[in-house]
């Protein structure tokens, strides 16, 4: 069974088609790399698969399950834009997520946020973007899901800590579940990508296993990200 299957999925807005027929098919148990330029959709497939924006036409399962109240439960998302209020502690971000989510694990969050150096006391509009970007992600990450939906979960954090969190990705996700993570930071994110999808204007370019790309062209992903969008229109 798939983690995720997307059949005949468009969504347009207003003239502008954001994706266009969408079939994708994701599999259990691996890190899968979401990888296009702006614009080509990888936003409005990830808030698409959490449910909060519905499709114009076609059909998301997660699971088996159709987008939904019970996906939901199945799927932690970390969005491209800060939702957390400015005014909460970290503390008490916890207690909502704890108290949201039943599949919330807070003694993994706070160590966590312990090795980040993060003190649950502080107020989150004090933070760094950086470390808002972090507390994010901890609290995605403390959660049992089996779809993981991380949009951009490096953008704005320094090397250091862009280390740690890949470190995090990799290691705080049942083997069972699946980690679909959308960047432009392609050769910052491929050493620990098992597949990937290339989309462009909401259509699926190129997909497939991160390692047999490298073994078929003898390039980076990175590098052979840069040549085949190279040659697409718009770009």
């Amino acid at each position: 069974m798939y983690v995720l299957s997307t059949q005949a999925l468009t969504k347009r807005y207003g003239a502008v088609t954001a994706l266009n027929g969408l079939n994708m098919n994701l599999p259990q148990g691996k890190i899968i790399g979401l990888l296009g330029p702006n614009g080509s959709g990888k936003t409005t497939l990830m808030k698409l698969c959490a449910g909060v924006l519905m499709p114009t036409s076609g059909d998301i399962s997660i699971c088996g399950c159709p987008v939904g109240a019970d996906s939901k439960a199945l799927v932690s998302y970390l969005p491209d834009r800060t939702y957390l209020r400015n005014n909460q502690t970290i503390k008490e971000q916890l207690d909502y997520f704890q108290d949201f989510y039943e599949d919330f694990d807070r003694q993994r969050a706070e160590r966590m946020l312990s090795d980040l150096h993060l003190d649950p006391k502080s107020r989150f509009g004090t933070l760094s973007k950086g470390n808002r970007e972090k507390v994010q992600l901890v609290l995605v990450m403390s959660r049992r899901a089996r779809l993981y939906l991380l949009d951009e979960p490096i953008g704005g954090v320094d090397p250091a800590a862009r280390d740690y969190i890949l470190n995090t990705i990799i290691t705080n996700y049942d083997p069972a579940a699946t980690v679909v993570i959308s960047t432009h930071l392609i050769a910052d994110v491929e050493s620990i990508l098992d597949e990937f999808v290339f989309l462009h204007q909401g259509n699926v370019v190129r997909s497939g296993s991160a390692e047999a790309a490298r073994e078929e062209s003898g390039k980076s992903l990175d590098e052979l990200f840069r040549e085949v969008f190279r040659c697409l229109p718009s770009y």
